[in-house]
C-alpha cells in the first residue's frame, strides 16, 4: 500500500498488494495497522482517502489462508486471528481522522468489511463494482466486525437478506439500501471524497459517542425487524441442517443490535473462530473455491502442449444437449454446425438458444445486438459436409452404441485429419466407441450436464488411447466454454452417472424396505440433497437406469451385481405402468393446474412399516455414494480427490456442507467411515461393504487429501 500526502491534508492510502487483487491475510492486516497507526500519530493529516490501485478495491479474504482454520487452529487461535482483523478496523474508526473509502470496483467479504469501518462510502458507477458481504457461502460470517457494522447501518432487514444469501449488489442498489453513501462516476470518485473530507465531518462513529445506545437494546421491538428475524429463522431450514453458518449470522446479528459496540464485535468473533474451526467451512472453502478455480486455471492439463483454440465446432444432434452445447459454444464465440436428421429439426434445436437469449434480452442482460450475433454464429443443417473445416466435433445423438458408430463415421469421413471427436455420453464407454473412429488417440468424451446453459461442469473421460495431446485440447475447449472440467477414466457410467445411481437405486431400495414415502423424500433433502431420489427418477424416466442396468447384465453376465432399487423399478414400469413424469407419473401424480404430489397408490404396492429410523437413512444416502466414489478412486476411474468432490457437488448436487463425497469421508475419518459402512453392509448389503484397499488406509491412519493435495491454487483465493 501506498501513503501520499497532500497539502491541503487529505492524504491517500492505496491499496495495491502483489497479485491481481487485494485480498485480506496476515501480511495486510500488519501493513495496515502499521498505516493507520502512522496516520493517527501524524498531525499534518487532517483525513483520509482510502482507495485501491487495481481494477477492484478488494476481493476479500484470502482463502488458501482460511481453509486450513480446522486442521491448525484452536477456536481460541481462530478467535485471535478475527481479533487481529477487528482491531485493525477499530483503529480506523478511533484514529481521530475521518476516513472515506473510495470503493473503484467489487469490494466484497473482508473488503466491504473495511469499507464499513470507514466513516463514509463512496462507490463508483460501475455495474462490475458490487459491495456485499458473501462469507456465508464459505460456511462463515463476516468476522472482522461486518455482521455488527452492517446491521446498525442497514437495519436488521436489510442485513437478513445481505448476510444470509451472501449476494452482492451494484451500486445503485447499494445507495438506496444504505451501505453506501454516495455513487459518482469514477472520474469524479477522488474529487469527490476530497469534498467530503472538505466539509469538516465528525472522526466518531456514532456508537462511539458517548451514551449511544444500541437499536436494538430493549428487545425486537420494532414490528418489522422482528418479522424479518422469525422469518429468516424459519427459513433457516432452506440452508440445510447441516449448515452452521446461517444461524450463527442470525445469532450474532441478533446480539449485535442490543449490545454494547465492543462487546457485539466480540460476540461476533467468537461465531466466526466456532466457524472457522468447523468442518464445514474447510469442505466448502477447499472444494468450491480452492479446487474449483484450480481446475478453471488447468490443473488437470497435460503440460508440454500449445494452447488449443477452437473456432468452428460441430454438435451432431439438436435434441436438448446438443442444442444446449451449440448455445454455449456461440455465446463463446465459436461458430457452430448444428446437424440433425433433417434441417427442421436442427432448427428447433438452434430454436433453444434463441429462447435463452430472449429471456436475457428482456432481463436486461444481454443486448439485442450481441444476441443476434450469437445466434447467427449456429447453422442448423443436415449436411454432414459442412463438418469441413471443424476443429472439434461433440456428438450427442442417442444413447446408442451403434447409432454413435455410424454418426462417429459419417461425420469423420469430412473432419480434417487433426480435428478432435469428442462423444456426450453419460454411460457409454468412451473406448468402446472409439472403436468406430479412424483416430481413437484423437477421441474423447465431454460429458456436458443439463441444462447446458446453467450447468457448469464437463466431466471429462478418457478413453484407453486417448492422447494426452486430445487432453489438453479438450480441457482447452472446456475452458473457451467458462465450464469447470474433471477428468476421468473410462468405465461403465464413468464416474457421475455412476455415483448418482446409488443415489436412485438408495431412494428405490428403502421404498421396498417400507419406508414411507415422504420420509425417504424428505430424508435425502434433510442431508442436503436438493431433490429427492423418488421426484429425481419421475424426472429421469424409470427407462434410463433400467437400460443401464439391461445393457450392463447383457455384456457382463453374471459377473454384474444388479443395483438394489432394480426391482422396484422393473415393478413399477412392468406391473404397475407407471415410468415417468413424461409419461403421467411415476412416484409422483401431476394433477393439471395443481402441485405435484406422491403418488397415493405407492403404499398398496410397498406397504410401509414404522421400522425405519431417520438418522440412518440419511446415512445411507451419504454412505452409499461416498463408498462408491471410493471404489472409483481404487479402480482408478478417478486420479485425484479433487474431480471426484467437483463432480459430486457440481454434477449431481452431493450436500454442498460435505465438500463432496470423498471429503465426506475425510471428514468422518477412514477408520470410522469403515467401521459404519461395515454395520450398514450387515443390514443392507454388499454396495456398503469396505474394499481391502479402503481397509489398509484406515488401518495406516490415512486420509484422501494431504496438505499438498489440498495446496493447488498459485495465488491467493479472494472470498
Amino acid at each position: 500500500m501506498r501513503l501520499e500526502k497532500a497539502e491541503d491534508g487529505f492524504a491517500i492510502l492505496t491499496l495495491d498488494a502483489e497479485g491481481s487483487m487485494n485480498v485480506v491475510n496476515d501480511g495486510f492486516i500488519a501493513d495496515m495497522t502499521q498505516a493507520t497507526r502512522q496516520i493517527a500519530q501524524d498531525d499534518a493529516i487532517k483525513g483520509v482517502i482510502l482507495t485501491s490501485g487495481k481494477k477492484s478495491f478488494m476481493a476479500g479474504a484470502d482463502l488458501k489462508q482460511l481453509v486450513n482454520g480446522f486442521d491448525t487452529l484452536t477456536p481460541l487461535e481462530a478467535y485471535a486471528f478475527s481479533k487481529r482483523a477487528t482491531d485493525m478496523h477499530r483503529a480506523i474508526e478511533q484514529s481521530g481522522k475521518p476516513w472515506v473509502a473510495a470503493i473503484n470496483g467489487l469490494a466484497l467479504g473482508g473488503g466491504f468489511e473495511l469499507a464499513l469501518a470507514c466513516h463514509h462510502r463512496i462507490l463508483v458507477d460501475d455495474a462490475k463494482a458490487t459491495v456485499g458481504l458473501p462469507e456465508v457461502t464459505v460456511g462463515l460470517l463476516p468476522g472482522s466486525g461486518g455482521t455488527v457494522r452492517l446491521g446498525i447501518i442497514a437495519g436488521m432487514k436489510t442485513a437478513l437478506d445481505l448476510l444470509l444469501t451472501g449476494r452482492a449488489v451494484a451500486p445503485a442498489e447499494a445507495l438506496k439500501l444504505g451501505i453506501v453513501d454516495q455513487v459518482v462516476p469514477e472520474a469524479e470518485l477522488l474529487d469527490t471524497a476530497r469534498t467530503w473530507l472538505a466539509s469538516g465531518p465528525d472522526p466518531v462513529k456514532p456508537w462511539d459517542v458517548k451514551g449511544w445506545v444500541p437499536p436494538q437494546k430493549k428487545g425486537l421491538t420494532v414490528p418489522e425487524d422482528s418479522a424479518a428475524y422469525m422469518m429468516a429463522t424459519g427459513g433457516l431450514a432452506k440452508s440445510g441442517y447441516n449448515q452452521p453458518a446461517p444461524l450463527a449470522i442470525l445469532n450474532s446479528l441478533f446480539q449485535a443490535l442490543q449490545l454494547p459496540f465492543d462487546k457485539a464485535l466480540a460476540v461476533e468473533g467468537k461465531y466466526f473462530a466456532k466457524l472457522l474451526t468447523d468442518p464445514v467451512a474447510r469442505n466448502i472453502i477447499r472444494t468450491t473455491f480452492i479446487s474449483k478455480l484450480a481446475a478453471e486455471k488447468g490443473a488437470r492439463r497435460p503440460a508440454g502442449y500449445p494452447r488449443f483454440e477452437a473456432r468452428k465446432v460441430g454438435v451432431l444432434g439438436a435434441g436438448m444437449m446438443g442444442a444446449g452445447i451449440a448455445y454455449v459454444a456461440a455465446n463463446a464465440g465459436i461458430d457452430v454446425v448444428l446437424i440433425d436428421r433433417d434441417v427442421p429439426t436442427a432448427q428447433r434445436g438452434k430454436d433453444y438458444s434463441a429462447k435463452v437469449l430472449d429471456k436475457l434480452v428482456e432481463k436486461g442482460k444481454v443486448t439485442r445486438d450481441k444476441a443476434d450475433a450469437v445466434l447467427a454464429r449456429i447453422v442448423p443443417t443436415d449436411d454432414f459436409g459442412m463438418l469441413q473445416g471443424c476443429d472439434l466435433v461433440v456428438e450427442a445423438v442417442f444413447e446408442d452404441t451403434a447409432i454413435k458408430a455410424e454418426t462417429t463415421k459419417k461425420a469423420e469421413a469430412v473432419l480434417p485429419p487433426e480435428a478432435i471427436f469428442a462423444s456426450n455420453t453419460s454411460t457409454l464407454p468412451i473406448s468402446q466407441l472409439a472403436l468406430a473412429s479412424r483416430s481413437p488417440d484423437q477421441f474423447i468424451g465431454l460429458h456436458f450436464f443439463s441444462p447446458v446453459d446453467r450447468m457448469g461442469l464437463v466431466e471429462v473421460i478418457m478413453g484407453k488411447q486417448t492422447s494426452k495431446e486430445t487432453l489438453a485440447k479438450g480441457l482447452d475447449f472446456i475452458a473457451q466454454l467458462r465450464k469447470t472440467p474433471i477428468v476421468v477414466n473410462d468405465s461403465r457410467g464413468f464416474y457421475t452417472s455412476r455415483v448418482f445411481q446409488m443415489l436412485i437405486h438408495e431412494g428405490a431400495a428403502m421404498l421396498a424396505e417400507g419406508v414411507p414415502p415422504a420420509v425417504i423424500e424428505n430424508a435425502a433433502k434433510a442431508v442436503g440433497m436438493p431433490v429427492g431420489p423418488l421426484a429425481l427418477l419421475d424426472e429421469l424416466t424409470l427407462d434410463l437406469p433400467l437400460k443401464i442396468v439391461d445393457q450392463a447384465i447383457a455384456e457382463e453376465g453374471e459377473a454384474y451385481t444388479p443395483p438394489a432399487g432394480v426391482a422396484v423399478m422393473r415393478k413399477m414400469k412392468d406391473e404397475i405402468g407407471r415410468s415417468s413424469r413424461k409419461t403421467g407419473g411415476a412416484f409422483y401424480d401431476y394433477p393439471e393446474g395443481g402441485k405435484k404430489h406422491l403418488w397415493k397408490g405407492l403404499v398398496e404396492h410397498f406397504p410401509v412399516n414404522d421400522s425405519w429410523d431417520i438418522e440412518e437413512l440419511k446415512k445411507r444416502f451419504l454412505f452409499a455414494q461416498a463408498m462408491e466414489t471410493a471404489r472409483c478412486l481404487e479402480e482408478g476411474v478417478l486420479e485425484t480427490p479433487q474431480d471426484a468432490d467437483l463432480g459430486a457437488i457440481y454434477g449431481w448436487g452431493f450436500p454442498t456442507w460435505t465438500g463432496g463425497t470423498i471429503s465426506y469421508i475425510d471428514t468422518i475419518g477412514i477408520g470410522s467411515f469403515v467401521g459404519e459402512a461395515d454395520i450398514l453392509a450387515q443390514r443392507y448389503g454388499p454396495r456398503f461393504l469396505p474394499s481391502a484397499w479402503l481397509r489398509e488406509k484406515a488401518s495406516r491412519g490415512e486420509t484422501f487429501y494431504t496438505a499438498e493435495s489440498a495446496d493447488e491454487a498459485k495465488e491467493p483465493m479472494p472470498a
